[in-house]
């Protein structure tokens, strides 16, 4: 049949694929547009499948906190220059609104929009973690997002009992830059623990040091291992001294999420 420039330009302008393609995906639908988009929507799954092995480490942290709600959404790319478009970051803030509104399964709503996303874009694009913290009344969600080159790269929620939303924002933060990967040392599992402690030991020995002597050695640098991985035992960022259990006093942190690009 034959197809309309204009409906060409239309198809083009909703989709981003080429003029050439949009006429074939016209011409394949029998001038059907809904139905054209899909084809174009499956033409551009497959080409996106032969990037697969691309590795999208590019994209943007969205973050939205509100009511005591705090969301986090990741979503990938290939290169910082679609990163960095309007098309993609709006995307992002679509996909933290519905996580915010109705949670974490929210973002399967909108898996024909990421395809079309994908073709438009001409990248291997992804959703990454996706993150949602509801707090109950009486305790404070607060959130950290470092921004770099115009979009957000680093994002932070932190849940906290019995503190003002400053102290919750200190120590989002903190775990920001500090990189925390457990709370306290009671939820680094007993495999990671005997692992690093089996290298220390070996690692003491090499040094020379007396076979009487490495145990309490290691004991001394495991808890310095704990020191790194666990957030409660941090020296704090602002004032090293302290570490953050210290700064939090008698308040405590229910739970945290760090959300990175790369």
């Amino acid at each position: 049949m034959a197809i309309n420039a204009k409906d060409v330009q239309a198809l083009r302008q909703a989709t981003g694929a080429g003029m050439m393609d949009c006429k074939n995906a016209l011409q394949e639908a029998n001038g059907d547009i809904e139905a054209a988009k899909k084809w174009l929507r499956e033409k551009g799954l497959a080409s996106s499948a032969k990037r697969s092995d691309r590795e999208n480490t590019q994209g943007v942290v969205a973050m939205l906190v509100h009511n005591n709600v705090g969301a986090i959404v990741k979503l990938k790319c290939e290169t910082d220059f679609v990163a960095s478009s309007d098309q993609f970051r709006a995307e992002a803030d679509t996909l933290v609104a519905l996580v915010h509104a109705s949670g974490v399964d929210a973002v399967a709503t909108r898996t024909a929009e990421l395809d079309d996303l994908k073709l438009a874009l001409k990248e291997k694009i992804e959703i990454g973690e996706v993150v949602r913290i509801a707090a109950p009344a009486g305790n404070t969600v607060d959130s950290y997002l470092h921004v770099q080159g115009g979009r957000g790269v680093n994002g932070v929620l932190v849940e906290m009992k019995g503190a003002t939303p400053e102290l919750s924002h200190d120590v989002a933060v903190h775990v920001a830059f500090a990189r925390p990967k457990f709370l306290m040392r009671d939820e680094v599992p007993a495999d990671v623990i005997a692992a690093e402690r089996a290298t220390l030991e070996t690692v003491t020995r090499n040094e020379g040091k007396p076979e009487a002597a490495i145990g309490k050695i290691v004991d001394g640098k495991i808890n310095g291992f704990f020191k790194d991985l666990c957030l409660l035992e941090q020296p704090y960022a602002k004032d090293d001294k302290k570490s953050v259990q210290q700064v939090i006093g008698s308040s405590s942190v229910v739970r945290f999420a760090q959300v990175e690009i790369g």
